[in-house]
């Protein structure tokens, strides 16, 4: 059974502060299923969680070239923008197997992934409710990943 956290984001800022959070709980082998429409804030939530573990200035979205790395200091993180595939079979061609189990991935768009999305993912649902603020519901299975996010819960302040 799916525990699911929600936060709710006034402004970028507060985005800004969920992604670097759950960043600093972030494990090696972790995977972040960004679900949303476009221009919900995919890629400011993927920014600030990227700069808050590198020293990357620009983290552009990888929309065109579909996969960005950045190095941290405990793992390396990818950041898929899957928007474009046509076949779920063409994330092996962007190296997801070795990302998926060796570093940390940020996938904007996982539903192109279809079947090959792990079980075990941090599903992020980012909606915007009507006076424009974000909400992202946060769901996992890991008795683990549920301990993490309650911290984050927690500390946030969101």
């Amino acid at each position: 059974m799916a525990d699911v956290f929600s936060f709710t984001c006034s402004n970028i800022q507060e985005t800004e502060r969920l992604a670097e959070a759950l960043s600093l709980v972030a494990k090696k082998g972790d995977v972040f299923a960004l679900f949303g429409t476009l221009g919900v804030g995919k890629s400011v939530f993927a920014r600030a969680f990227i700069q808050n573990l590198t020293n990357a200035k620009e983290v552009p979205s990888p929309t065109f070239t579909l996969v960005q790395t950045y190095e941290a200091d405990d793992f390396d993180i990818y950041h898929f923008d899957l928007y474009r595939l046509k076949d779920a079979e063409e994330i092996w061609e962007l190296n997801m197997e070795e990302a998926l189990f060796g570093a940390v991935c940020l996938i904007e768009w996982p539903e192109k992934m279809g079947a090959y999305l792990p079980s075990n993912a941090f599903k992020i649902s980012i909606s915007s409710n009507p006076d424009g603020a974000r909400v992202f519901q946060i769901e996992t299975t890991d008795p683990q990943k549920i301990e993490r996010l309650k911290k984050i819960h927690l500390h946030t302040g969101i």
